[in-house]
This record gives structure tokens, C-alpha cells and sequence, in this order.
């Protein structure tokens, strides 16, 4: 099949829960075009949601916040945290922990894009610094 064979529209319509935690906008991919190198995705985030504490290994992850406003925690223990709001893009290297978490108070809207064929490849779910972070916010 020539390349030019495999160029494809993702209609929007289809989700899935990803590892993370959340539903998402299925987009270019590799379960949805065969996508082999990256990926792109929709995250939608309603108020007070915030990810399972992961990384993802070896994959690069670029986010642009399209809609609202977001904390995103992240380092070894997720001592860091940036907000990163609508119209602005955060880059996070492979293997670095985060968790983004959506303390707005308002509906917030990502585009997602990795460094692999599926945004659920290579994911590691921290569960213990979940707790720490939670224990942190008052919520554990």
C-alpha cells in the first residue's frame, strides 16, 4: 500500500478510557489510522478530576491546553507543579512522572499528543504517589 493510501479523517464520536483514568476523544492513532511514531488525542477534564500519577516510558508527551485552565504535577515525587493555561502548551519528557489535575473549578479541554503509535503505550501508573499527592491536598 502506497503512503499516500493510508491518509484517513478521525471523525469525532469515539472514546475511551484510557489507563489514566479519563474518557477520552479518540484521534489520529494507531487503533484508529494505524499510526506507527505518534499520536493525538482529546482530554476532556471536568472540574476537580485529576489523573492517576503516571509516566509514560520512553514516549514523549506534548499537551496543548485548548479550552479552560489545568495544574499539572510532575517530578520524581510530583514536588512540581505548573498551571498551564488555554492557548498554551507544556512539554513533558519521557519517564518523567506527572498528573495533571484540573483545580480550575471549570471545565478544562486538552489536545495530547506522544511520541508512539497509542497514548496508552508504555504507561506506568505510580499508585503510591497518588496517596502522597492526595495526602498533600487534603483529599486522602
Amino acid at each position: 500500500m502506497a503512503p499516500s493510501d493510508r491518509v484517513q479523517v478521525v471523525a469525532p464520536g469515539r472514546t475511551y478510557v484510557g489507563r489514566q483514568g479519563f474518557t477520552y476523544g479518540a484521534g489520529a492513532s494507531a487503533e484508529t489510522v494505524g499510526a506507527a511514531q505518534v499520536c493525538m488525542n482529546v482530554l476532556p477534564m471536568p472540574p476537580g478530576a485529576r489523573a492517576k500519577a503516571h509516566y509514560h516510558e520512553g514516549i514523549e508527551t506534548i499537551a496543548y491546553m485548548l479550552a479552560g485552565r489545568c495544574t499539572v504535577h510532575y517530578g520524581d515525587r510530583l514536588e512540581h507543579q505548573l498551571e498551564v493555561q488555554q492557548g498554551e502548551q507544556i512539554f513533558i519528557p519521557a519517564d518523567v512522572p506527572h498528573a495533571p489535575s484540573n483545580e480550575s473549578g471549570a471545565p478544562c479541554t486538552w489536545i495530547v499528543v506522544h511520541s508512539s503509535g497509542s497514548d496508552q503505550d508504555g504507561i506506568v501508573l505510580l499508585p503510591e504517589l497518588d496517596a502522597e499527592l492526595a495526602a498533600r491536598s487534603g483529599a486522602g
